[in-house]
């Protein structure tokens, strides 16, 4: 019993995996994105020679080195719980889940950390051309173990290229270039990718618009001119292919997980064609609709690429998952998944608007100045971090109540063999934890992004530069 609550260990470790998720999910969309355009700008350095994006290479390089150490440290912690509190669905899957990940481990976070390592210490002693492709395999290396990651997770969302053991009772891995290209995959790789430029490129923005207003008599003005010219396009571009993606998204997840369509929808009946409510306000027990504001054709569209296509309700595939898989809810929590699809693409389309706007302030060589798009810009890194945080608690809230869709019920999935009590003890000990580990992230970023770019005054080596006479300014 806590808080006049009856909860057992499933209940705990839900909620702790689900924490530990959205935690580590902080900072890998700032990994992924910073780590290329670090690449970019540095690439734009080596090209052209101009000190400002030698400046702007090493500026970011900073904050995305400070970001990668902390997703490291959750990222590992994350996958511990598969055989901490989830052993029962590492039995059953742990031959096709592991796949992917023992990849990622042994050749995509290895030629990631490896590489990072050559670029941190690298300044002084690598040719030029070395050290740029030393954070180009790095940035490769970071999406890889990405695409890996999420194809691991797309099993649980259309299991592929598997079998059930009768005798076992285990999934046995059969098709594993299926389980790779599974269209789940292969839509939602470069669905994070873009929301990963988004956060990246919002980040960008922020520290640079703070320095442009707030340091406008600053030499290095133009370098952060630049980064919020820069940032903004990157935002601008990514929130388009976000929508892209999104939509062909929708269409797959429509035709291989039909109830989490509903569920976002939180539509009962089938509809043919189906409106998109913006906002539906219920009855207090959900019976009824008070209030709707909705898009005519949307949903259909959004489902079947057809503004007339049909979209089954609720109680529709309710019934028929009953007869397919046996007694039982097989129903999402509706204001969970309704509210957070449209959170996510809220947030996401504000942090684009919000870039439109600092790029307007900024046309023919004007200097913003105002306080309230100091603010609003300052916003813009939270809000595609809470747009995909939202996006990620509606692909695995939706999916509910499997963990495994078609193949096994999460509650199937638990550690029959830990307590109520130890689960309790680890998600307290990791909560404060992170949270710790939460202000010494932003502490620390925070006081990197106020220094502001660094002093490369002193010309750094050229590809046959004498290791004895190469300068040591840019080491770390």
């Amino acid at each position: 019993m806590v808080g006049g609550c009856q909860v057992d260990a499933l209940d705990v470790a839900r909620w702790q995996f689900g924490v530990t998720t959205v935690y580590h999910f902080l900072f890998v969309p700032l990994t992924i994105g910073l780590s290329v355009l670090v690449a970019i700008l540095q690439t734009m350095w080596h090209r052209t020679g101009n000190e400002r994006y030698l400046k702007l290479t090493k500026f970011y390089g900073k904050l995305f080195l400070i970001n990668f150490a902390m997703g490291v440290v959750t990222g590992i912690v994350q996958e511990f719980q598969f055989g901490m509190n989830w052993s029962d669905y590492s039995r059953f899957v742990g031959d096709i889940f592991g796949a992917p990940l023992a990849i990622e481990a042994l050749v995509a976070f290895f030629l990631e950390s490896t590489f990072i390592g050559l670029w941190i210490f690298g300044w002084d002693r690598l040719p030029k051309r070395a050290h740029l492709a030393s954070i180009w395999a790095a940035a490769i290396g970071t999406n890889l173990s990405a695409y890996f990651i999420l194809a691991a997770n797309s099993f649980m969302q259309n299991p592929v290229g598997y079998r059930i053991n009768p005798d076992s009772g285990r999934a046995e891995l059969t098709d594993f270039p299926a389980v790779l290209t599974n269209k789940v995959a292969l839509i939602t790789f470069p669905h994070t990718l873009a929301g990963s430029f988004l956060v990246a490129g919002s980040l960008i923005v922020a520290v640079g618009l703070w320095h442009v207003i707030r340091n406008r008599d600053s030499a290095d003005t133009g370098a952060y001119r630049f980064a919020t010219k820069f940032g903004s396009w990157v935002v601008l571009i990514a929130s388009a292919a976000v929508l892209f993606t999104g939509d062909i998204q929708g269409k797959i997840m429509t035709d291989v997980q039909p109830m989490k369509m509903a569920a976002a929808e939180g539509l009962y009946t089938t509809e043919s064609p189906a409106s998109f409510s913006v906002l539906t306000i219920g009855s207090l027990d959900g019976s009824r609709e008070v209030f709707a504001l909705k898009i005519p054709y949307l949903l259909s569209y959004l489902g079947t690429g057809d503004p007339n296509g049909t979209v089954h309700g609720i109680d529709d595939l309710q019934a028929q998952y009953a007869t397919q898989y046996g007694a039982g809810s097989y129903t999402p929590i509706i204001p969970v998944t309704y509210w957070s699809f449209r959170f996510m693409i809220a947030f996401g389309l504000a942090a684009g608007a919000i870039a439109l706007l600092v790029l307007w302030t900024q046309r023919k060589g004007r200097t913003p100045s105002s306080k309230w798009l100091l603010r609003a810009g300052l916003a813009m890194p939270v809000l595609p971090l809470l747009a995909n945080s939202f996006g990620w608690i509606f692909t695995e809230m939706g999916r509910q109540p499997w963990i495994v869709f078609g193949e096994m019920l999460t509650r199937n999935g638990v550690s029959r063999s830990v307590s109520l009590a130890e689960v309790l003890t680890s998600f307290t000990a990791f909560t404060l934890i992170y949270a710790t580990l939460a202000v010494i992230e932003v502490k620390l970023l925070l006081r990197y992004a106020k220094a502001g770019v660094p002093d490369v005054s002193e010309q750094p080596p050229t590809d046959d530069a004498d290791d004895a006479e190469r300068p040591l300014a840019f080491a770390y």
